[in-house]
């Protein structure tokens, strides 16, 4: 059989990348439904992209090479696609953009793409070999026990990363890479909790509370939520991306809150309140009780000197932690790393020493902040790569 592309993972980017590389596509994945990924996202709503998408809330070691794809499809060209879809939609916090009613009507919308632009779907199919041709490549699948023989002139690796393997996340991606000598970059967990040892904060889970989470490299505000195996919320999974074993997370409790001025007027009008007690106004008093015996806020606030009340503050706004690790693949919503951009074309997403050869979404190295950047770069990576084919027929 021939067909003039094959694209190898049916999730966002591989959809994307379908839907603009013109007919005769083969697009292919081993799971039982296309974009799972996508159902799941967004409890279920899809968290499709953000307002705010651009080049700064991407990592990857060439941080100029997400620039390209980006600008020319963009989060307002992918809104338009959904507003075309009649699909209703809403922002939440920062940006976020979420579908109204349910995720599938995302999956619904990229299946219409697929369909006018005659790719061929084929589900529960697995690749079995790959290998380089004169023409382009010969890929091999087997498809409900029946083997297929495929010649391709293209071939799209749209597999993503590591992340979420109950979902069957495997890195396919990179062991192709490896095959045709493309480098890749050293791949993580990201946008993924955080965990310390011997249950630490099992006595606070379920609370919950803006923070500003911090280290050397960068700060969030947003979320932060205490569980049985250590920390998560927005705020953290933020930091994830950027911290690495052995170092130490910066928590602060009142961001933006003039604690240290409250304190002092307090003490003039409330002077018989106990320290503990005036705190749990503003943090959550199970948060106040675990904190009580290093900070010892059994005191009444008339007896706190100025000092006292400024070690006080600083001890809130500064909480160093040491977590002892993540959660691994197991929960992270993405893969940080992977197929290294050097190899890489960022206007066509094509390997710069295998000619049809393209690499988009989260199997590349770049990587998004939570809140829509991930979906954002899957459609604009999988549209670089999706018109560069059909223009090259």
């Amino acid at each position: 059989m021939e067909f003039d592309t094959v694209i190898l993972g049916a999730g966002a980017a591989g959809l994307m990348c379908a839907a603009h590389a013109g007919p005769n596509v083969l697009l292919v994945d081993h799971a039982r439904a296309p974009g799972e990924k996508i159902r799941i996202s967004g409890g279920g709503r899809c968290n499709f992209t953000n307002l705010h998408a651009g080049p700064e809330n991407f990592l990857s070691e060439n941080p100029h090479f997400a620039k390209s794809a980006l600008a020319r499809y963009t989060q307002w060209d992918f809104l338009d696609l959904v507003q075309r879809h009649h699909i209703a939609w809403h922002e939440k916090t920062l940006g976020q953009l979420f579908c109204d009613g349910s995720a599938r009507q995302i999956i619904a919308m990229l299946l219409t793409e697929i369909e006018r632009s005659g790719t061929t779907l084929w589900l529960q199919t697995t690749l079995r070999q790959l290998r380089k041709t004169e023409t382009g490549f010969a890929v091999g699948l087997d498809r409900e026990g029946t083997r297929h023989d495929i010649d391709c002139k293209t071939l799209v690796l749209a597999t993503g990363g590591r992340s979420i393997p109950k979902m069957g996340a495997t890195g396919l991606a990179y062991d192709i890479a490896a095959q045709f000598d493309l480098p890749v970059t050293e791949t993580r967990p990201a946008l993924v909790p955080l965990t310390f040892p011997d249950g630490r904060f099992s006595d606070l889970s379920g609370v919950s509370l803006p923070a500003r989470l911090s280290n050397h490299r960068t700060s969030f505000d947003e979320a932060l939520l205490f569980t049985h195996r250590g920390l998560s919320g927005p705020a953290i999974l933020q930091l994830s991306s950027y911290w690495r074993e052995g170092e130490d997370i910066i928590v602060n409790l009142v961001p933006d809150l003039p604690l240290l001025d409250i304190l002092r007027r307090q003490r003039q009008s409330e002077g018989r309140r106990q320290l503990g007690t005036e705190l749990s106004r503003h943090i959550p008093a199970r948060l106040v009780q675990h904190l009580s015996s290093r900070l010892n806020l059994s005191e009444r606030l008339a007896d706190q000197s100025d000092k006292a009340l400024d070690t006080l503050v600083a001890a809130l706004a500064n909480w160093r932690l040491t977590p002892a690790g993540s959660e691994g693949y197991r929960t992270a919503e993405v893969t940080l790393g992977g197929i290294d951009t050097a190899a890489l074309s960022s206007k066509t997403m094509q390997a710069r020493t295998v000619p049809g050869l393209y690499a988009i979404g989260e199997a590349v190295d770049v990587t998004g902040w939570l809140g829509g950047y991930n979906f954002q770069w899957a459609w604009s990576s999988g549209h670089a790569a999706g018109t560069a084919i059909a223009a090259s027929r």
